[in-house]
C-alpha cells in the first residue's frame, strides 16, 4: 500500500491545486470506503477556502478556513486524479474548484478512508494521538530510539514499524534503512548501540528523502496525482531482490513472517 512517500508526494502534488482555492463542489460518490464518508462532509467543505495541506504518518491533510480538516488515507490503491477527462467508477469523491480545476479520490479496491475533523483537534484525532515522532521531523533522533527501545527483546525491524515507535515507517523503507544502516532486521531492539542507532536515523531519513524525490514506489497500484509513476523502486538495494546480489557481493535474503516479506543481506548485516 502507499507509505509514507507515496503520501508526501501526493500532498505535494495536491498543493498547487487546491492552496488558496475556494471549493465549489465537494461531491462524495457513496456512502464509504472502507468506513463511512461523513455524512456532513458536502456541508461543512463545499464553499470553504483550502488553507494549507500536510501530512501525518500515512494519512493526508487538507484544512480550511472553516476550521475544518478532511483526512485521508489512500489504502491499498486510492490515489487522487487532477483535472480528469471523465470519471471513472471507481473515483468515490469529486471537488472543483473556483479557479476551474477537478479532483477525483479513485480507490478501486475502497480500503482507504475519508474523515473530517476539527482542525484544532487534530492532534487528538485516534489514530494519531499515540503515534511516535514522525521520521522526517527534529525529534526522532538516536537517544529518542534508545530511550523508546530500551530493554525491548523484540526485532529491530518490528520496532520501527510500530507506530507508537515512529510514525508512518513502512516495510519497503524500513527493509532499505537497515540495509544502509548495516542492521539486521532480526536484531534485538534493546541491543544496539546509541552509536549505531545515530546511523540508523541517518538511514532512515536518507532513504525516506530519496523515495520523496523519485515520486515514491510504484508497485502496484501507486500514482501521483498528476498520472505519473514513483521510480524509486529501480533503487532499491534489497527490497524485492532475492538472490540477488548485494552491493557487497552477498546474496539478498527474504523470509516471510505473518504475511510480510524482509529483505536483507547476511554478509554486510550481521549484527
Amino acid at each position: 500500500m502507499p507509505e509514507l512517500p507515496e503520501v508526501e508526494t501526493t500532498v505535494r502534488g495536491l498543493t498547487p491545486v487546491l492552496s488558496g482555492q475556494r471549493l465549489t463542489l465537494v461531491e462524495p460518490r457513496r456512502a464509504d470506503l472502507r468506513k463511512a464518508i461523513p455524512i456532513d462532509l458536502r456541508q461543512r467543505m463545499q464553499g470553504a477556502t483550502v488553507t494549507t495541506l500536510g501530512r501525518r504518518a500515512k494519512y493526508g491533510m487538507i484544512d480550511t478556513d472553516r476550521g475544518d480538516t478532511m483526512i485521508f488515507h489512500l489504502g491499498m490503491s486510492g490515489r487522487w486524479r487532477v483535472d480528469p477527462g471523465e470519471l471513472l467508477a471507481h473515483d468515490h469523491l469529486v471537488i472543483e474548484t473556483d479557479g476551474g480545476r477537478r479532483l477525483a479520490l479513485n480507490d478501486p479496491r475502497r480500503f482507504g478512508f475519508l474523515d473530517l475533523v476539527a482542525t484544532a483537534a487534530v492532534a487528538n484525532y485516534p489514530p494519531f494521538a499515540a503515534m511516535g515522532p514522525e521520521p522526517l521531523g527534529p525529534d526522532l533522533t538516536a537517544g529518542y530510539l534508545a530511550k523508546a527501545l530500551a530493554g525491548r527483546a523484540a526485532p529491530i525491524k518490528a520496532m520501527l514499524l510500530d507506530q507508537r515507535i515512529v510514525a508512518g515507517l513502512g516495510n519497503i523503507y524500513v527493509c532499505e534503512a537497515l540495509h544502509m544502516a548495516r542492521i539486521a532486521p532480526a536484531r534485538a531492539a534493546g541491543r544496539i548501540s546509541e552509536y549505531r542507532l545515530e546511523r540508523l536515523v541517518t538511514a532512515i531519513r536518507a532513504v525516506l528523502e530519496s523515495a520523496i524525490a523519485a515520486g515514491g514506489s510504484t508497485l502496484r497500484d501507486f500514482a501521483a496525482p498528476d498520472g505519473e509513476l514513483g521510480y524509486f523502486s529501480k533503487q532499491f538495494l534489497v527490497y524485492g531482490r532475492e538472490g540477488e546480489a548485494c552491493a557487497c557481493g552477498g546474496p539478498v535474503k527474504r523470509r516471510t513472517e505473518a504475511g510480510r516479506s524482509t529483505f536483507w543481506c547476511p554478509k554486510c548485516q550481521r549484527t
